[in-house]
């Protein structure tokens, strides 16, 4: 009997270059675990039909019901719901047990809201099923960049740095992954140059201070100047970064690990890893789609221990 671990694949967009990837990389992430498909086989062969190929005969599937036409490329309602539904059937898979971690293909923002969706993405969907404070952590082993705020409009984020909820999120950052040390940025330019350039960053260095206080050790260093953050002499002494908002941690980590970086949800009760790319429309079904992220992707939920969960 097969000691692999069982891992629950969602599907993504079938509009995009999920099941693409999914049929490329079948006969490699087979050696690494037991995948488990959440669709159904009229909807997979239809997208192999696109992609000129066949299902393979050991793909094994979690029927996910629902049928539409496949239009590659194409942001629509349909397709958004087809995803939402196999996410939540590779979530509800792991919440009762019976697989040992899910692994998430892209979704189309969209899509979800035209489908009236109304989670922006994975992470937040995830938060309201478990009622838990994930953290969205994306990277590889050379980067790690947790957000601290995170698909929101950039003239919220001001707002959101408040000391008490940017404690709760450091503590919890190193609790889920015991690493040190963590750096730290500041929001604004220069990180602020000591308030000429705004004085959020005084709310940043006391929740530095009280949570070092509170786990006895300088894990936070910080806050860090934005635009030095990810030169090569500063990653080479910091492999994990906590950043303020999106773009600011995201930009210059795909910039540098694009193809090989992964999302990772951080606080939950179940192990959850996806692919750091999105649908990729434009190359949808012409057999073009990179597997490295989702490779690694695969690694990761099966190496990838649960150190202590968050709070739920």
């Amino acid at each position: 009997m097969s000691t692999l671990k069982r891992l629950a694949i969602s599907v993504g967009d079938l509009n995009g270059i999920g099941f693409e990837i999914i049929l490329k990389a079948h006969n490699t992430i087979k050696q690494l675990c037991n995948p488990l498909y959440c669709i159904n086989y009229t909807m997979a062969h239809q997208a192999a039909n696109l992609l000129h190929t066949q299902i393979p005969n050991d793909f094994q599937i979690f029927n996910v019901p629902g049928e539409f036409v496949i239009e590659a490329g194409k942001v629509s309602a349909q397709s958004g719901q087809y995803s939402y539904d196999s996410f939540i059937a590779a979530t509800e898979l792991a919440k009762n047990n019976h697989v040992d971690a899910i692994v998430t293909l892209p979704i189309h923002k969209e899509a979800w809201m035209m489908a009236g969706i109304h989670y922006v993405g994975h992470t937040d969907a995830l938060r309201d099923i478990f009622q838990s404070d994930a953290i969205m952590m994306l990277g590889c082993q050379k980067l790690y960049v947790a957000l601290y705020t995170e698909h929101i409009p950039l003239r919220e984020v001001a707002k959101h740095i408040q000391i008490d909820p940017l404690v709760s999120f450091l503590l919890q950052l190193h609790q889920t992954t015991e690493h040190t040390p963590i750096a730290v940025l500041g929001l604004n330019p220069h990180a602020g140059d000591h308030g000429v350039l705004g004085d959020e960053e005084r709310f940043i260095e006391a929740a530095i201070q009280r949570a070092n206080e509170t786990l006895g050790q300088e894990v936070f260093i910080g806050p860090i100047v934005p635009d030095i953050a990810f030169t090569p002499h500063f990653r080479s002494r910091y492999s994990m970064i906590a950043a303020m908002y999106h773009d600011q941690g995201l930009a210059p980590l795909k910039a540098l690990y694009f193809d090989e970086g992964i999302n990772i949800s951080l606080g939950l009760p179940i192990i959850r890893t996806s692919v750091d790319h999105g649908t990729a429309f434009d190359i949808a079904y012409q057999n073009k789609a990179s597997l490295l992220s989702y490779n690694n992707a695969i690694s990761a939920a099966v190496t990838f221990k649960m150190i202590k969960r968050g709070k739920h």
